[in-house]
């Protein structure tokens, strides 16, 4: 599968082994990791702690030119996917007479229109490419105030400037003042917003603009006016999304600006923006399952959100995930990521970091309510919940002795064999389709079916929370096999 991806997909930042607690943009607070087992050497490179800081800044910005996208750093240390492609949303020049509308716009738009040619003509590139770059976004600049002068409702030629004035705002230098960085954006999201009400469905438009946005808020760290710029971005991402909905990267920058917007908000509004960005993560990775960067995301604003948990002075919610479940759960994600992309140095280094809170040598331990193997039409009083496993073969159920015993390899706890048939066992090659169940035919909580070759497997998880967890670690774990990456999955997991 062709990875599309957009600028600024990132996550929050893990120092001395736990994530940065996102209470701000910009500067973040530091926690310490509690000491206790020494971390593995998953690679041989060693076993230094990195810290997510450092972690980020090994993450290069990764560039296929114009008309693709270009992955960026996001404060929060999350991967955003960003366009930069100074075509037409559908990858062509649309006709310069096709409009949604019948109004021109006001006189003052031409003054605008000069404002920005001004702005773009100061831009000067660092480097020889840079400088070269720039000529060449000048004269598409040129291009499209041309086309804007013979129709003033050509919403392409306002969206492709748009796209010219942001990418003109990434080659300016941080400390320059004339142009500023935002000045350029912020004639890009007026032009983004031209665009828009001329196209009220041009989707490619709302996504950009959403990124623009974003760029400027990080600007201001942690202020009032950041906080606004950010619930902005969230608004025109989720407007992105209604307009197309089939978008794993909006879904993956959406959750990052609210990751962004939970660091500046009062604490009391935190955790539910929080929860809405693992949403949006997750619905991200449901329509990619092997989109990584919305996985590595995930893994972080996980671990971020177990640091809240245990967070001292914090009242206990009793309903709330526990913080170790949590912090497996971002293991699960980051092992995942960094199976997909073993040569990501960031994922690498943030594995070491969560390893620990890996059950080796399984990927995922808990509890389904399971029918007796041999029955699975079995009433709901023959029902019983039970362990089950997963690792990078497949999921199997534990006998009641193997409960209580010590683990040693997959399908081998003691009193379990491999070949058990007392036992329920899917394995991953074997697994069709993984999804939720709402049947009234299955016991009380939320229903799991894993479609295989040989028929259906129904489970039972213990509420809707842990399901996903086990529809998510599922689905993982078959796309690393079906990428030829199991054997990298074997080894994270290894003794």
């Amino acid at each position: 599968m062709d990875e599309q991806e957009s600028k600024n997909g990132e996550a929050p930042e893990i120092t001395d082994g736990k994530p940065v607690e996102e209470a701000d943009v910009g500067t973040k607070a530091e926690s310490s990791v509690p000491s206790g087992k020494s971390e593995k050497n998953i690679d041989g490179a060693g076993s230094r702690t990195f810290t997510m800081r450092e972690l980020l800044n090994e993450l290069k910005t990764e560039e296929a030119g114009a008309g693709k996208e270009v992955i960026a750093e996001s404060a929060s240390g999350g991967e955003e996917v960003r366009r930069v492609s100074t075509a037409a949303s559908d990858g062509s020049r649309r006709d310069v007479g096709s409009s949604f509308s019948q109004e021109s716009f006001p006189q003052h738009s031409v003054t605008e229109n000069d404002v920005s040619m001004e702005l773009i003509h100061k831009v000067s590139g660092t480097d020889d490419e840079g400088r070269s770059r720039q000529k060449i976004l000048v004269f598409s600049a040129k291009r499209y105030a041309e086309a804007i002068e013979k129709n003033p409702n050509d919403h392409d030629a306002y969206y492709n400037w748009a796209l010219v004035l942001q990418e003109s705002a990434d080659i300016v230098a941080p400390e320059s003042t004339d142009p500023s960085k935002d000045s350029l954006l912020e004639e890009a999201c007026k032009k983004y917003e031209q665009a828009t009400q001329l196209c009220p469905t041009l989707h490619d438009a709302f996504y950009n603009w959403a990124i623009a946005i974003s760029d400027r808020a990080k600007i201001r760290g942690r202020t009032l006016e950041a906080e606004e710029l950010w619930k902005q971005a969230t608004k025109n991402y989720e407007k992105a999304v209604q307009l197309n909905w089939n978008s794993p990267q909006a879904l993956n920058n959406w959750g990052l600006a609210l990751q962004e917007l939970s660091a500046i908000v009062p604490i009391r509004e935190k955790q539910n923006i929080v929860r809405m960005a693992i949403s949006k993560f997750r619905a991200s990775i449901r329509l990619q399952f092997d989109f990584h960067r919305a996985i590595y995301n995930l893994g972080t604003v996980l671990y971020g959100l177990a640091e809240d948990t245990v967070r001292p002075g914090r009242l206990v919610n009793h309903k709330e995930v526990s913080p170790k479940e949590l912090y497996s759960q971002s293991a699960i994600y980051i092992a995942a990521a960094y199976a997909l992309k073993p040569n990501y140095s960031v994922y690498r280094s943030a594995l070491k970091l969560v390893h620990p809170k890996i059950p080796i040598p399984f990927l995922k331990v808990g509890h389904l309510t399971a029918p007796p193997a041999r029955n699975p039409m079995a009433p709901h009083a023959d029902w019983e919940r039970s362990q089950f496993v997963l690792n990078h073969e497949g999921l199997q159920q534990v006998s009641k002795y193997g409960q209580e015993s010590e683990q040693s390899s997959y399908g081998s706890f003691q009193g379990s064999g491999h070949g058990d048939k007392s036992l329920i066992k899917v394995d991953i090659p074997d697994i069709l389709c993984v999804s939720a169940c709402a049947d009234l035919t299955l016991p009380p909580g939320a229903g799991l079916c894993i479609d295989t070759v040989q028929g259906p497997v129904y489970l039972a998880a213990d509420t809707w929370d842990s399901l996903d967890g086990w529809l998510d670690a599922i689905r993982l774990v078959y796309t690393i096999y079906a990428r030829g990456r199991s054997d990298v999955l074997a080894g994270i997991i290894a003794d």
